[in-house]
């Protein structure tokens, strides 16, 4: 098998397993407990924190663990929008993922104004575009780091000091850029920042949500006194210790990673592009520093993504032709739209998103066949 989907999820990293097992065996209190296997627990979480922070710059008092990057995101934009009291204006963007998306039409329903800010051609929301779009009665404004689909790595430094200089309660959904790219929540001036383990090597139903100290955001989850009173509900002890253990494997390695990981995906390109006639890359420069190390996305003219996925299945190759979190949504992906795809073009693309476990033996073995696989199609489409 070729996995080339790791955007939609990564294989949890061996030391991680390891250091989450015994939290399901001989260290398997309940953190909120007074006596010592509680306290094992307890202290299990508070180095996890304490990793996690570190990997964005941040204290661990401003980490919430969550059951992921939905939970994390629909916090964020819910409570976000409701801290802000009368002012009612959300900004947002076309190219979000959903878990952001479907937060914000929600509040519609509750009577907010939300504007959808659009994108340009490769996929970046500009901080004028943003500045522009600010009223008075802007309580929110939610970017994302990077994009999901197509890998565009917004100026989310420069967004987040417009929304400081007016005032005005940031979120960013960072899930696909933590543990890939250099994150300081600091430097990318971040009241609020969503991020989840299964996209790092750690495991599934378990996030985060970053929260500045002294942002008044509510709590979404009501029970007991969990996560400072924040989160209720009984901590997911061994996958918040996975959590802790992915975030400080991945800052030690991430340099590492990152010239490998780009190294792979120039190649797969380049490969790609030779054997692919007229097959468009969607998003920034593959080769420039403004796209996620990992991500390729592609339209192949001339077939159906779906049906090239079905074909790379059968060889062994897994990729995706959108968000993992729609695929089999009839409608073509919104972020392919928003940059100036055509719906049919959109429905004739290949998400491939690679990482560090990859090897060059496996991207050539891809593009051969990738490229066959749509030679054959195409071969049908003509009959």
């Amino acid at each position: 098998m070729v996995y080339l989907d790791n955007a939609a999820t990564t294989p949890v990293e061996p030391e991680v397993i390891q250091a989450m097992l015994p939290y399901f065996t001989e260290r398997f209190g309940n953190a909120s407990g007074i006596y010592e296997i509680a306290s094992v627990s307890k202290t299990a979480i508070r180095n996890a924190r304490q990793k996690c922070a570190q990997l964005m710059g941040a204290q661990p008092e401003e980490v919430f663990f969550t059951s992921g990057g939905t939970e994390s995101d629909n916090w964020a934009v819910f409570e976000g929008a409701h801290a802000a009291g009368e002012k009612r204006h959300l900004l947002t963007s076309a190219v979000e993922h959903p878990a952001v998306l479907q937060s914000f039409r929600a509040l519609e329903r509750e009577g907010y104004e939300v504007e959808y800010l659009p994108v340009d051609g490769e996929g970046f929301c500009l901080p004028e575009t943003v500045e522009a779009a600010i009223r008075p009665d802007t309580g929110l404004i939610s970017i994302m780091t990077a994009n999901n689909e197509i890998g565009t790595l917004q100026r989310i430094a420069q967004i987040g000091g417009i929304a400081k200089k007016h005032g005005i309660l940031f979120h960013t959904d960072a899930v696909q850029a933590y543990g890939q790219i250099p994150l300081d929540t600091e430097e990318l001036q971040a009241d609020l920042l969503s991020a989840s383990a299964h996209k790092l090597g750690g495991p599934k139903g378990v996030g985060l949500l970053y929260v500045r100290k002294g942002v008044p955001l509510g709590s979404r989850q009501k029970g007991g006194g969990q996560e400072r009173a924040r989160r209720a509900g009984t901590e997911n002890v061994p996958g918040i210790v996975g959590f802790g253990e992915a975030a400080r494997i991945a800052g030690e390695r991430m340099r590492e990673r990152q010239e490998r990981v780009s190294g792979l995906r120039d190649l797969l390109l380049a490969l790609l592009t030779d054997k692919i006639p007229n097959a468009l890359l969607n998003g920034p420069a593959a080769y420039g520093g403004e796209r996620l190390p990992g991500n390729l996305n592609l339209t192949i003219p001339g077939i159906e993504g779906e049906s090239l996925l079905i074909l790379l299945d059968g060889q062994g190759i897994c990729a995706s032709s959108g968000s993992a979190c729609s695929t089999g949504a009839a409608e073509p992906s919104h972020v392919l739209t928003a940059i100036g795809r055509s719906p049919e073009q959109a429905k004739a693309s290949l998400r491939l998103t690679l990482s560090h476990r990859n090897t060059e033996e496996e991207i050539r073995e891809a593009a051969e066949g990738i490229a066959a696989a749509v030679s054959r199609l195409r071969s049908l489409r003509e009959s």
